[in-house]
């Protein structure tokens, strides 16, 4: 390589800046780009994407031609299928650019006090609503995203409060059927429709509402808190896995547990209580 290119390229300080510009951009958008499609579907598509073109490079490599000819079509074929595969992220990409968000940096979780104000207002409604046999679920995001599962929802960004969660959940109200999505310390969804589980052992008297709340936890890292219709039957769902019955302090205490415990010092939810 001509090294004269080099310095001219690196010779003035506004080339410099220059360069390192166009790296802090194009690094910013891979990160927002990463962070809309985390805990979403997406991530798996785009991982065998990554493995797919790995193996192509190594078949090109080895020279491979009919190998090399069939991943050829192959990626003509994905050229045209991953913008209907990808279509909600995409959505989401452009609304937020429309929206000016997508250029925004995310806001921090809520600190420990914040924290512990939503558990005691959780606890207090859901001691209302199993003590009165009103169904629920109720919906705590962590990391993950799960924006796509809550398009279909109304939109509150409200204070926690127990009597608001509870006003939710009334019978042959407008907002009582679907989930209330907790987000960053507010009350942030209701009435959202989730993803069912597709888990084949699970009791015959579950219903939609615990399979909804079982289903959003096995594709994403939140929390789902379930009031059976039926019996008042108070459970906690996590990664895929159910617990109950519960009472409004045993919830309480997995809850401070799960969100207010450091993450070096937490260990699965399931297991910690399995070792009651």
């Amino acid at each position: 390589m001509d090294l004269s290119i080099l310095s001219g390229v690196f010779a003035s300080p506004f080339n410099i800046f220059r360069n390192l510009l166009d790296i802090f951009i194009v690094a910013y958008l891979i990160y927002r780009l990463l962070g809309l499609i985390k805990g979403t579907r997406a991530v798996q598509l785009l991982k065998g994407l990554i493995v797919l073109l790995v193996f192509s490079v190594v078949v090109s490599l080895l020279d491979l031609n009919m190998v090399t000819w069939l991943l050829d079509k192959l990626w003509i074929i994905f050229a045209i299928t991953l913008p209907i595969v990808f279509q909600p992220e995409l959505r989401r990409i452009l609304e937020q650019i429309g929206k000016g968000s997508f250029f925004k940096f995310s806001t921090s979780n809520p600190d420990l006090e914040s924290y512990q104000a939503v558990i005691k207002e959780l606890t207090g409604a859901v001691r209302v609503l199993s003590r009165n046999r009103v169904g629920a679920l109720i919906i705590i995001k962590r990391e993950t995203g799960i924006d796509e599962y809550l398009e279909n929802g109304v939109t509150l960004d409200a204070l926690v409060s127990s009597s608001l969660l509870i006003n939710l959940f009334v019978p042959n109200t407008p907002l009582h059927d679907g989930a209330a999505v907790i987000q960053e310390g507010r009350l942030h969804k209701a009435a959202c429709v989730l993803p069912l589980s597709g888990n084949t052992e699970l009791p015959g008297e579950l219903g939609t509402r615990h399979r909804a709340g079982l289903g959003i936890t096995e594709v994403s890292d939140v929390l789902a808190i379930i009031v059976s219709e039926e019996t008042g039957t108070i459970s906690l769902a996590d990664a895929g896995r159910l617990i109950r019955p519960l009472d409004p302090q045993q919830l309480s205490e997995l809850l401070t547990r799960e969100l207010l415990q450091p993450e070096a010092e937490k260990s699965s939810l399931w297991r910690r209580w399995l070792q009651r």
